[in-house]
């Protein structure tokens, strides 16, 4: 089969790979009909992740199940699925509750970093765990939406509930990529009176406008917060970049007793943290990888229904072998690209 293949920083080939077989009697083999690249992936493309090379990428997918386990009891070959991103041992009572961020064994995983466990921009993968891994399409929900089901709109779910957003707050979301977009959107549902989206890329805000916050371009930020919030910061932020500087600024714009939700990934093991701030403004910090299986009782409804309509981050298909391009393309953030969506029998 074909697969988009790691060969280090800026190398991504499209190529054969084996097919894969399932793990154990508790996994499942999945025939992928929809992944899509993650700013997350981009790590991995920039070099800032320590890995071996020759690993099949990508965490976002949807397919129909082709084989199960013995084991295996909650889906059935033709089965329409997402497939977390994100998974645990499956069997400790952390796991059982989708909180596999918390998996008491320490197998927390996540789809395409790594030899380990390859990923599923390929045109099948194997799922390990899939009765905890993997969940059935309901009707109303398309391939478009299941694919952002499977990491970054949880990811923006996640970000606007660690930020404990009140009804009548304001709230401020740093970076506008898919996930801050989504945190956006997911935000609304918790009461704002207003959010401020910041960045500096003029289409990014655009999408913001359009999504119903205040766009605020980057270099603007700290005088719109303080003339928004009469000088005191904003009751919340949540931060959807993951760079000192984006995490530096989240802490100076909240106001004493906020709220800051880091969801951007930062793969710096020694962050300059600016203890003081924190210290000063009693404020409280919450940062997490995102427990996706957790969240999908409150997302699969909420979009099932029309409540959320995550697609919009969608900007650009491409075919699987075009992989190359369309990592080259995301990482230069061409012609307003936002998201792209592969498809793996092209």
């Amino acid at each position: 089969m074909k697969g988009l293949v790691f060969h280090g920083p800026g190398d991504i080939r499209c190529e054969s790979v084996p097919d894969p077989s399932p793990k154990d009697a508790r996994g499942a083999i999945v025939q992928v009909e929809r992944s899509a690249i993650c700013g997350s992936d981009l790590h991995l493309y920039h070099g800032a992740m320590p890995v071996e090379e020759g690993f099949t990428l990508g965490h976002e997918f949807v397919g129909r199940v082709v084989e199960v386990g013995s084991a295996v009891h909650s889906v059935r070959p033709g089965d329409p699925v997402m497939v977390s991103g994100v998974i645990g041992c499956g069997e400790c009572p952390a796991c059982q509750r989708g909180e596999v961020v918390r998996c008491a064994r320490q197998q927390t995983r996540v789809f395409g970093v790594g030899q380990g466990l390859e990923g599923g921009q390929a045109e099948a993968v194997a799922v390990p765990v899939a009765d905890h891994a993997i969940r059935r399409i309901p009707e109303g929900i398309s391939a478009e939406q299941a694919v952002l089901l499977t990491d970054i709109l949880p990811t923006g779910f996640l970000g606007a509930k660690m930020a404990d957003i009140q009804p009548g707050d304001t709230l401020a979301v740093i970076g506008l990529g898919p996930v801050g977009l989504l945190a956006v959107m997911c935000a609304q549902l918790f009461g704002p009176a207003e959010i401020l989206a910041i960045d500096s890329v003029p289409e990014r805000l655009a999408v913001a406008e359009e999504l119903g916050a205040h766009a605020v371009p980057a270099d603007q930020a700290d005088a719109v917060v303080m003339e928004q919030s009469g000088g005191q910061g904003v009751d919340a932020v949540i931060e959807a970049v993951g760079a000192d500087a984006t995490i530096l600024k989240a802490l100076q714009l909240a106001r004493a007793g906020g709220n800051v939700s880091i969801i951007g990934v930062s793969n710096s093991a020694v962050a300059p943290f600016p203890m003081i701030l924190p210290f000063m403004k009693d404020l409280t910090i919450r940062s997490s990888l995102v427990p996706v299986p957790a969240l999908w009782p409150a997302l699969v409804p909420l979009v099932a229904h029309g409540r959320l309509h995550p697609e919009r981050v969608f900007t650009d298909h491409m075919a699987l072998s075009e992989g190359a391009l369309a990592y080259r393309r995301f990482d230069a953030r061409e012609d307003g690209i936002l998201k792209v969506l592969l498809d793996p029998s092209k």
